[in-house]
C-alpha cells in the first residue's frame, strides 16, 4: 500500500500552482512552477515549441507510456476599448459570461498586471420588465480609466489576456476550491505520481513521460502536438468530469457522479477497452473506489488527441469529479484527488514492457 500520498510540500506546491495564472496560450509561468517541482523526481525534462512540459523517467526505453494532464485555464482577451475607457472581451477557451459581472480580474500587459473589474448596472437602475442578462456582447471591464487613451497608457491593448483574481482555499477540510482546478489539479496529480515512484524506488520497465500539455481548452492542441513528439505506445489521461449532485443538473443526461466516491472511469470510442480493464482491475486489487462514465462520440479531453494519433495510441481516461466547472470556485474532494494518484501509480506498475494491448 502506497504511503504519504500528499505531504506539506505537496500542498504548498498545489497552492502556488493554482494561484499562478496560466491562461491558454500563456502557460509559461505555470509550466516553470510545475517543472521546478517535478525535476527531482524524473531523469530528464523537455518543453516543446508551444510550452507543453514533459518529465521523463527511463528516457532510453523504446516502450513509452504517457500520463497526461493539461496546464491551461480559461480566460478572456481584450477585444475592444471604447472611447470612454470601457473594455469589451472575447473568450479564450470556454469562459462563462454569466459569472463575469462583479468579478475582479488581472489584465496581463508588457508593463505588468493591470487591475480591473467586470462592471454591471446596479439593481436600483434596472427594471424587471426590461432587465438584461449578462451576454458576451454586454459584459465589460472597468480599470478605473475615463478614456481609451488612459487605458492604453496603462499598457492595455487588443489581445491582452485577462484572468480572474481568485485564490485557492480548502472548504470544510474536504474540498479543494479555486479557479483552474480544470485542469491544473491534473498536473498536480501526475506530479505526485512521479514523486511517489521516485520516493518508493519503483523500477518501471518502460519509459514514463509525465506530460503537462498546453491549449486543451481551445481544442486539445497541445496534446496533438506533444503526441507527435513523444510517439507513445500507451497514454493514461487525467482530466475533470462533472459532479452531478448539485442543484439544476439533469442526471439523466449528465450521468450520476459524486464528489468523494472516487475517480470516474470512462467508456467510449476513444478509450481502449483492454487498458480500461487493466485500470479497473488495478482499482479493485487496491480497493480504490471508482465510478463509471459513458461518453457518446468523444471524451472532450486530451484522450481523443492521443487515441486518434500515430495510427492509434492505446489510451484511457481517469476523471476527477468536480463541481462548478469553468467558474472561479471549482471544487474537488480531497479523497478523490488521492484516489486518482493511487490509481495511476498502481496502474503503471501493472503495465509490462511491450505490454500487449492488441484489440483482437
Amino acid at each position: 500500500m502506497v504511503k504519504n500520498i500528499l505531504n506539506k510540500d505537496s500542498l504548498n506546491f498545489l497552492t502556488n500552482y493554482i494561484n499562478n495564472p496560466s491562461p491558454t496560450g500563456f502557460e509559461s509561468q505555470g509550466q516553470k512552477i510545475w517543472l521546478d517541482y517535478i525535476k527531482p523526481y524524473v531523469d530528464d525534462t523537455f518543453v516543446d515549441n508551444y510550452g507543453s512540459a514533459v518529465g521523463v523517467i527511463n528516457p532510453k526505453s523504446d516502450f513509452k507510456v504517457v500520463i497526461e494532464a493539461h496546464a491551461d485555464e480559461i480566460s478572456w482577451f481584450v477585444n475592444y476599448i471604447s472611447k470612454e475607457g470601457f473594455i469589451y472581451v472575447i473568450r479564450n477557451g470556454g469562459s462563462d459570461h454569466q459569472i463575469a459581472p462583479s468579478k475582479r480580474v488581472n489584465i496581463h500587459t508588457k508593463k505588468g498586471i493591470v487591475k480591473a473589474v467586470f462592471g454591471w448596472p446596479a439593481i436600483h437602475t434596472r427594471k424587471a420588465s426590461t432587465e438584461k442578462v449578462p451576454k458576451l456582447e454586454n459584459i465589460f471591464l472597468d480599470c478605473g480609466c475615463n478614456s481609451k487613451k488612459e487605458v492604453e497608457d496603462l499598457g492595455v491593448h487588443v489581445g491582452c489576456v485577462i484572468t480572474y483574481e481568485d485564490e485557492f482555499m480548502i472548504l470544510n477540510d474536504n474540498y479543494y476550491v479555486g479557479r483552474a482546478l480544470d485542469n491544473r489539479m491534473g498536473g498536480f496529480m501526475i506530479a505526485q505520481v512521479a514523486r511517489l515512484i521516485k520516493e518508493n524506488n519503483i523500477k518501471l520497465p518502460f519509459g514514463l513521460y509525465v506530460t503537462n500539455a498546453v491549449q486543451e481548452e481551445v481544442g486539445l492542441r497541445g496534446a496533438q502536438m506533444i503526441t507527435e513528439t513523444i510517439d507513445p505506445d500507451v497514454a493514461i489521461v487525467t482530466d475533470v468530469t462533472h459532479d452531478t449532485q448539485t442543484p439544476m443538473i439533469n442526471k439523466i443526461t449528465q450521468g450520476d457522479v459524486f464528489c468523494g466516491k472516487g475517480p470516474g472511469l470512462t467508456y467510449g470510442p476513444a478509450v481502449h477497452n483492454n487498458l480500461l480493464d487493466l485500470i479497473i482491475d488495478t482499482a479493485n486489487e487496491n480497493k480504490i473506489p471508482f465510478q463509471r462514465i459513458a461518453t457518446s462520440r468523444s471524451t472532450g479531453t486530451d484522450t481523443d488527441a492521443f487515441a486518434y494519433s500515430r495510427g492509434g495510441v492505446v489510451s484511457a481516461l481517469i476523471s476527477l469529479p468536480l463541481r462548478y466547472m469553468h467558474t472561479t470556485v471549482e471544487s474537488v474532494h480531497k479523497d478523490d484527488v488521492e484516489s486518482v494518484i493511487k490509481l495511476i501509480y498502481n496502474a503503471l506498475q501493472n503495465i509490462e514492457k511491450d505490454h500487449n494491448f492488441k484489440y483482437l
